[in-house]
């Protein structure tokens, strides 16, 4: 976010305060929902990190001063009329003070998010790769054996599909997700890039 962008930011309509709705950049989960001084805003954006007002307290915080579960921040952007700001970040941590993951509960949801946290994880396994586990293993085995496990897994797919179970279908397609998902980190990419692509059909299509 620029200078010109910041003044252009309402402030004075909410007594010197905008609310700030905070996303994980990932997942796109609404982690939380905080409020933000001019100070506020620019401190954040000069640090990269997710600095707030408390209005309970009267004073500014960044998040995770105390707890540890900071927020690196990757983009600022304001809503069309300039009095609400979106904040997509990379949490360290569980965003809300009673542990969960987002402030809003709904641990158990289950949607697309569920892919991004797959590929977080399979990127920690990666890094920091132990014998126990299965993901490190794979990858130290190289791309082409991921590249075999993707076709292994796929044929198993096809065959529940068209002859197992409901329940076999849907275990084998979660099996196919997971090795598509270490296939494409083996390769520097992620399902970003293949959503990306559906997208670009999508709209050539609309």
């Amino acid at each position: 976010m620029t200078p010109d962008e910041i003044a252009r930011i309402d402030f004075d309509k909410g007594g010197g305060l905008v609310p700030a709705v905070v996303q994980d950049a990932d997942t796109l989960r609404v982690l939380m929902l905080a409020y933000m001084d001019r100070a506020a805003l620019v401190e954040t954006i000069e640090l990269g990190e997710a600095t707030f007002f408390s209005r309970s307290r009267g004073r500014r915080w960044r998040k995770g001063e105390t707890s540890g579960n900071r927020m690196k921040v990757r983009n600022v952007s304001a809503d069309c009329d300039g009095d609400t700001l979106l904040l997509r970040v990379e949490p360290a941590g569980p965003a809300c003070h009673l542990g969960t993951t987002t402030c809003f509960g709904d641990e158990t949801a289950i949607s697309v998010n569920v892919l991004a946290e797959l590929e977080r994880t399979i990127a920690t396994r990666a890094d920091a790769p132990t014998s126990e586990s299965y993901t490190a293993r794979l990858l130290a085995e190289g791309v082409k054996r991921v590249a075999q496990k993707v076709g292994e897994e796929g044929v198993e797919c096809a065959l529940a599909g068209a002859a197992g179970s409901d329940a076999e279908l849907c275990e084998e397609s979660a099996d196919l997700l997971y090795h598509l998902a270490v296939l494409l980190r083996a390769r520097g990419l992620s399902m970003k890039d293949a959503f990306a692509v559906l997208a670009r059909r999508g709209g050539a299509k609309t």
